[in-house]
């Protein structure tokens, strides 16, 4: 629950520092395409000035030449007060325009020549109204058919056509400009939506996994919490049943211990018999011993010393072998498990190599089924467990057909799965379904080898990683000890 937490808080935090920076982003790039805007706002507003203040300034010249011409062909004083009114907004337009392209060096540069232009338009313009209001006509028409007040002109109005031309190419560029940084701005405003849009979906859908798994490991609680009485139980009948083996086990110990003992106790007064037997032969110092004692000396030495020296050699023997499976299993209780992933299938089908000849010989089959569930134990144990029931089933095999040994694994409810070794032997006796689990215990007719603790052994391995093992037997038709293990042995071990 502590790593859900940590994971969810993570999440979030990343989601949070991902909106962030995307809101960032988003003002950033708005500020920029804003300034850039209203930077391409501000050279549309100039370029719209200089081909306004060009276009006015080019009127007002022509207002002041259409007068002129118009008075001088006919001394009307109405014609006057265009060209008056011209030279009179003259000045000021032609300032407008001055202002309108004084950060524009490609217009400000040519201002001289036009001031220059106009000058010479305006002399000329009054040269000839002056020679006109004088009552000399003529000489005035005749400036004007100079041509200088025309070249004038027309260098005028090239000038400031070229300043409406280039104006309008910067207005249009300007516009398209500026076009362009709206559509970026809208593209961006898009784009950041849309990111926000996804971080919401994503904050969304961690808050909604968030909640499935706290949902989910709700649900467990109150399974484990609904189970809790049934395993207090099963723990509790494990107990007592461990108390019974032990009981049990002290008895064997004992018993099973004592009896090598008492004959080493029974033999070792034999031995003082036989001794005293021959003690007279011995120690004789040269006196004559008896026919009797001498029989009874060549008795001893010769029957009674050896058979007692013969079974105290197989009693202390016996018990050695009893102590070393007490040892044994003693050690496997007491070795430090080491849990991992088990390929299920692959280990069988190792311990199955090794008695692959035996069953050979017994014109026998080994069926190793492919589904197998996940399993994490240890494996040294499960490979012992496997060996040894491989193992009784190629030596209590039946004669009377081939051995036929299958193994097949399933789920066993929840966080265990059960594992079933079949074969069809000459089975155990129902009576002895349990006592073939119990130390120095045999069932059934006694004409192979062993001590009776390989199967002792199996459950001291099985119980020892969490499980149990059970059998299901019939004379004459085979056994099958069912396996039950914990599915993952860190869950138990860490419980």
């Amino acid at each position: 629950m502590a790593v859900t937490n940590i994971s969810f808080a993570r999440s979030t935090l990343m989601m949070l520092t991902v909106g962030v920076l995307i809101l960032l982003g988003i003002v950033a790039s708005t500020i920029w395409l804003v300034a850039e805007s209203r930077e391409r706002f501000d050279d549309v507003v100039v370029a719209r000035a200089i081909r306004s203040g060009s276009a006015d300034l080019l009127s007002t010249m022509q207002d002041a030449e259409t007068g002129q011409r118009g008075y001088l062909l006919s001394q009307e004083e109405s014609f006057l007060t265009p060209y008056k009114t011209a030279l009179a907004t003259l000045t000021a337009r032609r300032e407008a325009l001055g202002k309108s392209v004084e950060n524009s060096p490609q217009f400000s540069s040519r201002l001289p020549e036009l001031d220059e232009l106009i000058a010479q338009k305006v002399g000329e313009l009054n040269r000839t109204l002056e020679l006109a209001e004088e009552g000399n006509v003529a000489a005035a028409v005749e400036v004007v058919r100079a041509g200088a007040g025309q070249r004038s002109m027309d260098g005028i109005r090239k000038l400031l056509s070229a300043f409406m031309v280039e104006s309008e190419l910067d207005l249009q560029r300007g516009i398209d400009e500026q076009s362009s940084a709206t559509a970026a701005l809208q593209r961006a405003t898009i784009i950041g939506a849309v990111a926000i849009v996804a971080v919401l979906g994503g904050a969304i859908f961690i808050i909604f996994q968030h909640v499935r798994d706290l949902s989910t490991t709700r649900n467990e609680v109150e399974l484990l919490n609904t189970g809790l009485e049934a395993r207090v139980n099963e723990r509790t009948e494990d107990l007592i049943r461990a108390n019974q083996e032990i009981q049990r086990f002290a008895y064997i110990v004992t018993h099973d211990l004592r009896a090598p003992l008492v004959n080493i106790m029974g033999f070792t007064s034999e031995l003082e018999t036989s001794l005293k037997a021959i003690q007279p032969y011995i120690l004789t110092d040269g006196e004559p011993l008896t026919e009797e004692d001498v029989k009874l000396a060549r008795e001893a030495a010769g029957e009674d010393l050896p058979e007692a020296i013969s079974f105290i050699r197989s009693s202390t023997k016996k018990m050695d072998g009893l102590i070393n499976a007490i040892l044994k299993i003693s050690r496997d209780g007491r070795r430090e498990l080491k849990p991992e992933p088990i390929d299920l299938k692959a280990l069988l089908e190792v311990s199955a190599a090794s008695i692959n000849h035996q069953v050979a010989e017994l014109n026998g089959t080994v069926e190793i089924s492919d589904k197998m569930p996940k399993i994490t134990t240890d494996r040294l144990s499960l490979e012992q467990i496997f060996g040894n029931l491989f193992d009784n089933a190629v030596k209590y095999a039946s004669k009377d057909r081939p051995l036929k040994l299958s193994v097949r694994a399933f789920q066993n409810g929840y966080r265990f799965i059960g594992v079933e070794v079949s074969d069809n032997g000459r089975g155990i006796s129902e009576d002895d379904l349990e006592r073939v689990f119990e130390l120095f215990r045999r069932s059934g007719q006694q004409d192979k080898p062993g001590e009776g603790i390989g199967l002792a052994h199996v459950r001291s391995l099985v119980r020892n990683l969490g499980g149990d093992i059970t059998v299901k037997s019939a004379i004459g038709k085979g056994s099958t000890f069912v396996l039950r293990l914990p599915s993952d042995l860190t869950k138990v071990v860490g419980a």
